[in-house]
């Protein structure tokens, strides 16, 4: 079969190929262009990802560090709860006969009350006085000659009040009548 071809027909065909041409062109362009769209849309939100997951992992060394704390603290707050229960029933039972408590005194004056005299004399430590001390009986002389002075108060329930347990002998005056 022969086909006939004129110059107009060869004119149409050329310009349809440049028209198809160009919206090939103008296809792959906006193909390309969309693609780079979808790549910088892919970039951004991978960074974005990485920084939640670095923000994510901080945030659970923080929460982890925040429920160490706070399991310590609940478990101080457990002991001092348990230390508060065992002190309100001591005060609630009142004083025993015979029951001894300490004053701590800082130049004769009171200075603390303290259930033992080891707790008196590590306060002591805290004040400035050296924790190595050693204790030593306190003669005749005045409370106030002493920078730390122990007492030790024993209840008696016939007064209703603690009474010094070491009471000082009288001395005989000579000759005084």
């Amino acid at each position: 079969m022969i086909r006939i071809v004129t110059r107009a027909q060869l004119a149409r065909l050329e310009d349809a190929a440049r028209t198809a041409s160009e919206q090939a062109r103008q296809t792959n362009a906006a193909a390309n262009e969309a693609f780079s769209r979808h790549v910088r849309e892919l970039w951004n939100v991978t960074d974005r990802a990485e920084r939640a997951e670095a923000t994510t992992t901080e945030v659970g060394v923080l929460l982890s560090g925040a429920l160490a704390e706070l399991s310590d603290a609940q478990q101080e707050l457990l002991r001092k709860d348990i230390e508060l229960r065992r002190l309100r029933e001591e005060l609630s039972r009142g004083p025993v006969e015979g029951e001894t408590v300490t004053v701590l005194m800082h130049h004769g004056e009171p200075h603390a009350v303290y259930a033992s005299r080891e707790a008196a004399h590590a306060d002591t430590t805290t004040h400035g006085y050296p924790a190595d001390h050693v204790w030593t009986p306190c003669d005749e002389r005045p409370a106030a000659a002493f920078t730390w002075r122990c007492e030790a108060f024993t209840y008696n329930p016939a007064s209703r009040g603690f009474h010094r347990a070491n009471r000082s002998v009288p001395r005989e005056l000579g000759g005084a009548a």
